[in-house]
């Protein structure tokens, strides 16, 4: 059994006019709610073995802040394909992951593509609004064997507003 957490990036600014998408940072809730998540998986006991997260700044910061509050002390992965990717794009990030000691691995990442990837993984339609964590069960021993066909166990989903 491995656990996926999948979390969209922390509510993102849009005050700088001069910046890309992908150079957008966070703006004040999301400050607020990403240390919140990751005290969360903290209490939770959720640490991941591992975060793979896009390289974009809101998201990179949503991941080294929740990694700090989670108390994730390794080194954070980042994923070129991750800023604006398909669900394929983290399905074969994770595959290619060659440690199954890896247990529990965390996604950083953006809609719709993390959207979809859970809808693909569980069956399920949920909305993963910005913050929102999911906990999936995969009933897999090794990452090689994640694909669309897994049907995984939601078995929660966090939203910084419900907290």
């Amino acid at each position: 059994m491995k656990i996926l957490l999948l979390m969209r990036h922390a509510k993102s600014s849009f005050e700088d006019n001069q910046a890309s998408d992908f150079e957008r940072g966070l703006n004040k809730r999301g400050e607020k709610d990403a240390p919140r998540m990751g005290k969360l998986l903290k209490e939770k006991d959720l640490v991941p073995d591992l975060i793979l997260s896009s390289k974009a700044v809101r998201t990179s910061k949503t991941a080294e802040i929740v990694a700090e509050k989670a108390g994730y002390k390794k080194e954070i992965n980042y994923v070129e394909g991750f800023y604006l990717g398909e669900p394929e794009v983290y399905l074969e990030a994770l595959r290619a992951l060659d440690n199954d000691k890896l247990d529990t691995v965390m996604v950083v990442g953006h809609n719709p593509g993390l959207e979809t990837l859970l809808q693909i993984l569980t069956d399920h339609v949920e909305s993963l609004p910005t913050g929102a964590i999911a906990y999936l069960e995969l009933p897999i021993r090794s990452w090689k064997a994640l694909s669309n066909d897994i049907v995984a166990n939601l078995k929660k989903l966090w939203r910084p507003r419900d907290l």
